[in-house]
């Protein structure tokens, strides 16, 4: 059932209260009041719905009353329409500038009085009715938005649940580069965040999604998948033979990530892939594989891959090296800026050399610490079994 609405009649006439009631009573429920002062003291009681207000009256006049319902907070939106005899302009310009919805002229029509408040009563309905659905479409909107950054979320999880085992995959079939992967992204975070505050190739940056390419530099070495353990784990040096089936990572990786691209439409993230996968074995003179390609020719994402590549290799230990110190491996990189490595990269390198040398000493420890844990717990069991 529809609640009737609440309508104030304000008039110092006996006469046009009663008219006034009679016209409307029928539709709506109408409290008479012979002064501002009286309307104000039953506004303490009900709050209505519209207010007829005479201009002139003894004691509080309309415009008074008006600025008095406009000030208070809780009066300020009910809808006001002026009473009056006089057919000043002027007067009429000053109601409504304070707020007044309209003016109705005294000694008015009842039938037109009655359309007059059917439809601003009508009209303030409709605008309510529009505020609630605005309400109800903002709310939709937010818990619309909050179910797509949900969904986005459980994507990239998912996605970088796939990134994360493949690289896996690829890492434990070569035991020679053990932890290569975890270790190569630290280093390229530290170069973003060097081109970041350098403001080195902000162009050529500025839209990356740095985030995503780090996740996606997992990838960068799966073309190793397609490669025999037997070279991938040989303890010597390889043979030229040997050398050309491990240059092929490159382009198989490229290949591998093309076949995912092609069954995906939501791919952004495997381009960046793609690049580091096929260019980080290219060097800035030209000499590198496997296309050859020279100084800015190198797509940037692989000349920034290479530098961190290359620091891995050198300071981590392998069957058939010792792993260089911190400052061997930072003079290797700087004698191959220029030939190997982009100078203003190696330049960048130099810049952020000790978060390199922290990133690393902080995973040799960590790692060194899980060794041991695993040990004693596996020595532990065994004594168990005794």
């Amino acid at each position: 059932m529809q609640t009737r609405k609440k309508i104030i009649f304000t008039d110092d006439q006996v006469s046009n209260l009663m008219i006034g009631r009679n016209v409307l009573a029928a539709d709506y429920d109408v409290f008479t009041v012979p002064s501002a002062e009286k309307m104000f003291d039953l506004m303490k009681k009900i709050t209505p719905d519209l207010i007829l207000l005479d201009v002139y009256m003894p004691g509080m006049d309309g415009y008074t009353a008006i600025e008095k319902l406009k000030s208070d907070p809780k009066t300020k939106d009910i809808p006001v329409v002026f009473l009056t005899g006089k057919t000043d302009p002027g007067s009429e310009l000053r109601g409504l500038t304070l707020g007044a919805i309209d003016y109705i002229y005294k000694p008015f029509s009842p039938p037109l009085l009655l359309k007059r408040i059917q439809a601003h009563l009508l009209a303030m309905e409709q605008n309510q009715q529009l505020q609630q659905q605005k309400e109800e479409l903002q709310i939709y909107n937010d818990d619309l938005e909050k179910k797509v950054a949900a969904k986005t979320r459980t994507i990239i999880e998912l996605q970088n649940v796939v990134l994360e085992t493949v690289a896996e995959l690829v890492e434990a079939r070569d035991e020679i580069t053990g932890g290569h992967i975890e270790r190569t992204q630290s280093y390229l975070k530290i170069l973003f965040e060097g081109l970041k505050e350098t403001g080195t190739y902000h162009k050529e940056i500025k839209d990356w999604d740095v985030n995503m390419i780090i996740t996606s530099a997992q990838l960068h070495d799966v073309g190793k998948i397609s490669v025999s353990e037997e070279i991938l784990n040989k303890p010597g040096k390889l043979t030229p033979e040997e050398f050309e089936i491990i240059k092929k990572h490159t382009l198989i990786g490229g290949k591998i990530i093309e076949h995912i691209q092609a069954r995906t439409e939501d791919n952004r993230f495997l381009s960046f892939t793609k690049t580091m996968a096929v260019s980080h074995h290219e060097k800035w003179d030209g000499t590198g594989y496997p296309y050859g390609l020279k100084g800015t020719d190198i797509p940037l994402e692989g000349r920034l891959m290479s530098v961190v590549d290359v620091y891995d290799a050198l300071v981590s230990e392998r069957p058939y090296k010792k792993s260089f110190t911190h400052e061997e491996a930072v003079k290797i990189i700087t004698d191959g800026s220029g030939t190997q490595f982009e100078p203003k990269l190696v330049e960048l390198f130099l810049q952020e050399q000790e978060k390199f040398k922290r990133t690393s000493e902080n995973i040799t420890t960590t790692k060194s610490l899980m060794r041991k844990i695993t040990e004693e717990s596996g020595g532990a069991k065994k004594s168990d079994k005794k």
